[in-house]
């Protein structure tokens, strides 16, 4: 997500260098240190990639191979260009609400799964303009995202994400449900998205975005809820199960993707606490989001474009959510 509009005003970043003291900032994360261990091992995606070679482990559900047509393509982009083909392998579109579950590991649990931004927003401008309460003050109810220098979009890339993260956690019994999967002109506000997940009562929410910061810039990280108390917000129960939540995602994503935690945010941890995001000082159950990386980053947007790299992105998501759920 870009760090403009709603939800989207940003710390002051530092940057920060990879190297021995990022690898000793990311042992104080346990979920991370296992994941940024193997990254060292197999030297970083380097440029072209992000593939962790034969040092990244996926379980069997991730063994498929996604086909069909792009989320997204053909809903327009605001500069009127259109992603690449590369950008554009994904799985066929479905409803919003998860089919049947499956027995499996997960039989029971609800994860609330949440694609950042809608294809339609730009669109509808005046209407996610509109102020909403996000507890500790107002912002707009949704933004358009960012998209890469060849306008590949961040709403494109979060839907895709996410419905390959839908069909990984089926495969492991779970009842999935996306806040949205372009199924409706625009949104949903930020207020509604942590509504969906309240009242799914889910075990896990998750929502996906990828970020519009400066070029040069790299690297993800999981943004955590922080204690909020104020108007309508009350984030105090969640925030611990939440930080466990994130701390497994991080740590399962780099061990997929091979990328690195972000080297501008988060001191190398690959994690940063926020209290400004209506999707989390809103929500009452584990919730966290996710910045899959820097659009506006060369880089990083060849990663973010391809449709093997964002596999991996769904299924180090979907690795650390089963890990959380199952309590490992």
């Amino acid at each position: 997500m870009s760090y403009t509009g709603p939800d989207f005003d940003p710390p002051r970043p530092r940057r920060f260098r990879r190297g021995p003291l990022t690898v000793a900032v990311a042992a104080l994360v346990p979920g991370a240190l296992l994941g940024w261990l193997v990254y060292e091992a197999v030297g970083g995606p380097g440029d072209g990639g992000g593939s962790g070679n034969a040092s990244v482990r996926t379980s069997a559900a991730s063994s498929g191979t996604p086909s069909g047509p792009s989320p997204g393509s053909g809903s327009g982009s605001p500069d009127g260009k259109e992603p690449s083909a590369s950008a554009t392998s994904t799985a066929p579109p479905s409803p919003s609400a998860s089919a049947p579950a499956a027995s499996g590991p997960l039989k029971g649990k609800v994860v609330v799964v949440d694609p950042g931004h809608n294809p339609g927003n730009f669109r509808h401008t005046g209407e996610i303009n509109r102020q909403v309460d996000i507890g500790t003050n107002r912002k707009e109810c949704d933004t358009t995202g960012t998209s890469t220098d060849a306008g590949y979009t961040e709403a494109a890339f979060t839907l895709d994400v996410a419905r390959r993260l839908r069909t990984l956690l089926e495969r492991q019994g779970a009842t999935v449900r996306l806040t949205q999967n372009a199924d409706r002109p625009y949104g949903p506000c930020v207020d509604e998205r942590a509504r969906i997940g309240n009242q799914a009562r889910a075990d896990a929410a998750v929502s996906i975005h990828a970020d519009g910061s400066a070029a040069g810039n790299r690297g993800f990280h999981v943004i955590l809820p922080g204690a909020v108390h104020a108007g309508a917000a009350d984030t105090r129960r969640i925030v611990g199960p939440s930080r466990a939540l994130g701390e497994r995602i991080a740590g399962n994503f780099v061990r997929a993707t091979g990328s690195a935690p972000s080297d501008y945010v988060g001191g190398g941890t690959g994690l940063v606490t926020r209290e400004d995001l209506g999707g989390l000082n809103l929500s009452t159950v584990p919730k966290v989001f996710i910045e899959c990386g820097n659009m506006r980053d060369s880089k990083d947007a060849a990663l973010l474009t391809s449709g093997a790299w964002r596999q991996k992105a769904a299924q180090g998501i979907s690795e650390g959510i089963v890990s959380f759920l199952r309590g490992r």
